[in-house]
């Protein structure tokens, strides 16, 4: 990831969202609705270090989660529906809420790594230990 100077800067928020390639911004990132493709067919940038594990199902589960719950306590305050017509109602919304999310937010969380330059954690041991 050292070659970023090759490329103009590209806003991680446009790219990621869009589901283009965090690099150039022009190649495409998925090669299905969640599949990492292995490297952008604009650029050839490795998407290898690109693992947003479960931070995109995190957040759309806090997102989605505050949506739905404050219209379902809305909808019961006002209305009071029987139960049937909440599940009729909040179920398929949180799906598709959820769906519907997941893909910008993974594409946009591999951009910000990208920006960042993120890498899987190490533990520093102040020079004591064996690898020393």
């Amino acid at each position: 990831m050292s070659d970023k100077a090759h490329f103009a800067p590209v806003n991680p928020v446009s790219s990621g969202l869009s589901g283009h390639c965090p690099r150039c911004g022009e190649g495409r990132l998925f090669k299905g609705y969640l599949t990492v493709r292995p490297n952008c067919s604009n650029c050839g940038l490795d998407f290898s270090f690109a693992d947003s594990g479960d931070g995109p199902a995190a957040f759309i589960i806090m997102l989605v989660g505050f949506v739905v719950v404050g219209l379902a306590l809305a909808v019961e305050l006002t209305y009071q529906p029987p139960i049937w017509v909440h599940m009729l109602l909040w179920l398929p919304l949180t799906v598709i809420l959820g769906a519907g999310i997941m893909r910008p937010l993974k594409g946009l969380l591999i951009a910000l790594q990208y920006r960042h330059n993120a890498e899987e954690g190490k533990l520093d041991n102040g020079g004591t230990g064996p690898d020393q």
